[in-house]
């Protein structure tokens, strides 16, 4: 857990506006008690003022000092209408559909996020990935110079020797159901970055396939290996393989074998899946198998960090999504 010490230290230094949408959600309450405690962000809880602190002092919870905000009651909803109506309505968007949207929660957050009143949003203890992804395409968009939007999880292995120490990224494990190899390209280029300037470690990127370097043809090992090259004629700076098996990305002796003249194999620190099937499957496994702490999934691509969550999450996995998503918030704030 060096790396989240590190990045709790990070956030504390520099605090960020955090909204959560789901304000009223038990162990969203919960996590922003202790965020506010320690004062890892400002974090701030969208809802029913009312509600959610009846529901805190169930819990037995002290939210003293956090910001909770009821869209119906801000003044600056109707600020929010407006925008969200005027970057859409050449779509389509009038300005009374306007009105209802952007009374959810989600769309709420992700308009206070854009207009500059939050640094970054959290969601998905309750809501599915497309929930928090549809407004923030819609209204977040891509970074400059970014094709997609993929997600990471930050895999903490506890005793392990592969990867930096135990810790591994792997993408895309929420986002893209089946990437063709030009965004798969843009995968892992991102999550490289991410590994560097996130995870502060040099990125050594496997790009995973049931073949390795030539030992199987077929069309998904050609997405792959296409991918591969694109990645390093756009990035020749990063350090990336493939196509590469699991056991010859991470293992020594298996890349001896089967990989000897790669740079990646055997020391891979960042896993590119090939499609969501295999990295939703992969991180599942690696979870419940060897005991590991998945943080995440995270997105990276979008111009300011949203977050999501798993809905299995506990509350200390949104305390570490907020932490992490308040260190991108600062990154992107310094730019």
């Amino acid at each position: 857990m060096e790396l989240m010490d590190k990045l709790w230290n990070a956030a504390k230094e520099n605090k960020q506006r955090i909204v959560l949408p789901e304000g009223d959600e038990e162990r969203t309450i919960i996590a922003t008690e202790k965020i506010q405690k320690l004062g890892l962000a400002f974090p701030i809880l969208v809802g029913n003022e009312e509600k959610i602190l009846e529901k805190a002092k169930e819990l037995g919870v002290d939210l003293t000092g956090v910001e909770i905000i009821n869209p119906e009651k801000s003044d600056r909803l109707q600020d929010y209408i407006n925008a969200f109506y005027e970057s859409r309505k050449n779509k389509g968007m009038t300005l009374e559909k306007a009105d209802k949207i952007v009374r959810d929660p989600l769309y709420f957050g992700t308009m206070m996020v854009k207009l500059d009143d939050a640094d970054g949003m959290v969601s998905g203890a309750v809501h599915t990935t497309g929930d928090l992804l549809r407004p923030g395409l819609q209204i977040i968009k891509t970074a400059p110079g970014v094709s997609v939007v993929s997600s990471f999880f930050i895999m903490m292995v506890p005793g392990s020797k592969y990867g930096e120490n135990g810790m591994l990224l792997f993408s895309d494990c929420a986002v893209n159901p089946n990437p063709n190899y030009e965004q798969l390209a843009a995968i892992a280029i991102a999550t490289a970055d991410t590994a560097r300037n996130l995870c502060k470690i040099e990125p050594r990127v496997a790009m995973l396939s049931f073949s390795t370097m030539g030992s199987a043809d077929h069309e998904m090992v050609d997405k792959v290996r296409k991918a591969t090259e694109l990645a390093k004629e756009l990035r020749p700076d990063l350090l990336i393989d493939g196509e590469l098996q699991l056991d010859a990305a991470i293992v020594e002796s298996v890349a001896a074998q089967k990989a000897p003249n790669s740079k990646v194999a055997g020391k891979a620190n960042v896993l590119i899946f090939p499609d969501l099937q295999a990295g939703n499957i992969g991180y599942k496994l690696v979870q419940r198998f060897a005991g590991a702490e998945a943080i995440g999934p995270m997105c990276q691509g979008f111009a300011k960090p949203i977050n999501d969550l798993s809905r299995g999450c506990n509350s200390e996995d949104i305390v570490n999504v907020v932490v992490l998503t308040a260190v991108q918030a600062q990154a992107q704030n310094a730019k």
